[in-house]
């Protein structure tokens, strides 16, 4: 199994006002396409000050931020006054401040305004190609965000709209910061405020404390890792039909327990609603209106595949590196350990895909099967896959 990079980041920022933008009067027809990339970001062309530039659409960020590399593009200045610091997944970061002229994408278009600047993960660029800025909900808090997965494009409407049919969610704005905030339910037990975060490639995380809460019968739960903006989290991992949203059922899917004190402690939720979640539905997210909206989609993905290998593993110049070895598994039993490095599996060396991915599903495979592992020193391991979680 590879990992998802999650960018959850909350960016502390001086209070000043923030300049609003306008959305056209075709907004319905503006459809802004978009590509879903491996790490389950939606990625899309927008322009600052001119120039392009590609992005990504991130709820679970309060201030749009570009990179510095794009910063010099665009010839933004940054203000040398104005360093803050920003909380994210795994850690603090660094944040500088610069001013632009206009900012467009779709129907919107916003005139003055700032942009964080910061250290995009160098993750990023193997996850979801060279992104340059991630949108944050200061661009589009104000308007409802209308996502069609199943279509893969997005638009910006006005507030109150109800552009389809569908389950509806509360949704608010957590005060002071402009995070989208919902509720869901795990089995008997209500988990709020959840953080509505589409830089989350993730389906569900939830605190400990939360998950203790619940006692769901019979879970069995292995450990895992996720990339923040900050650096490396650990947190369980187990998979549950157990969850619902407005009293829509979810089906399985993968739940992320993370530790009580981490980042959803510091930003003041209960955990995360990320896009491996929302891919399931069309979904309108409308803080305005006090709702959000979701009708299934026809094309979710199928319910999640569980390792049957206990390797989490990175691609690395043609190598696979293994970046966690999963509690209980297979592999965990065998002795395999971070870092080591995989150049064959079954006698076939490591590739590309012709989309950029890498064929790691033998990881997945049917219990019993014997996967032959040559690590790139040349010696050779077999590894039994099994059930354990």
């Amino acid at each position: 199994m590879l990992l998802r990079l999650i960018l959850a980041l909350l960016l502390c920022a001086p209070a000043i006002a923030r300049a609003q933008g306008t959305l056209s009067a075709d907004a319905e027809a503006r459809w802004v396409p978009f590509t879903l990339t491996a790490a389950n970001h939606l990625r899309f062309v927008m322009t600052i000050d001119g120039v392009p530039a590609q992005a990504l659409l991130d709820t679970g960020l309060n201030h749009s931020a570009v990179s510095r590399d794009f910063a010099r593009r665009a010839k933004l200045t940054i203000d040398p006054q104005g360093a803050a610091s920003g909380v994210a997944l795994g850690g603090s970061i660094r944040v500088d401040w610069a001013a632009t002229k206009a900012v467009s994408f779709g129907a919107l278009s916003r005139s003055g305004g700032r942009v964080a600047v910061i250290d995009l993960p160098k993750l990023l660029a193997s996850a979801s190609g060279d992104a340059d800025v991630l949108v944050g909900t200061d661009l589009f808090s104000p308007h409802a965000l209308d996502i069609d997965f199943a279509n893969r494009r997005f638009r910006l409407l006005p507030s109150g709209r109800m552009p389809f049919a569908g389950t509806r969610v509360p949704m608010t704005l957590q005060s002071g910061s402009g995070l989208y905030l919902t509720q869901a339910a795990l089995g008997r037990t209500r988990i709020r405020p959840l953080l509505v975060d589409t830089g989350d490639g993730g389906a569900l995380s939830i605190a400990r404390g939360q998950w203790r809460a619940a006692a769901i019968k019979g879970a069995r739960v292995t450990s895992t890792i996720a990339y923040g903006a900050g650096g490396v989290v650990d947190a369980g991992l187990t998979v549950t039909d157990a969850v619902s949203l407005g009293g829509l059922k979810t089906g399985p899917i993968e739940l992320r327990i993370e530790a009580d004190g981490g980042f959803s402690k510091q930003v003041r939720v209960g955990g995360r609603v990320g896009t491996g979640l929302l891919l399931r539905y069309r979904v309108l997210l409308d803080p305005g209106a006090g709702q959000m909206l979701l009708s299934p989609n026809p094309d979710a993905p199928p319910a999640p595949l569980k390792s049957t290998s206990g390797l989490l593993l990175g691609y690395d110049r043609a190598r696979l590196r293994v970046l966690h070895v999963m509690a209980g598994s297979p592999a965990a039993k065998a002795g395999w350990k971070a870092d080591e490095l995989i150049c064959q599996v079954d006698g076939q060396a490591v590739a590309l895909t012709p989309d950029g991915g890498v064929d790691v599903r033998w990881g997945t495979d049917a219990p019993g099967r014997v996967v032959r592992l040559t690590l790139c020193d040349g010696a050779t391991r077999t590894l039994t896959l099994a059930n354990f979680y």
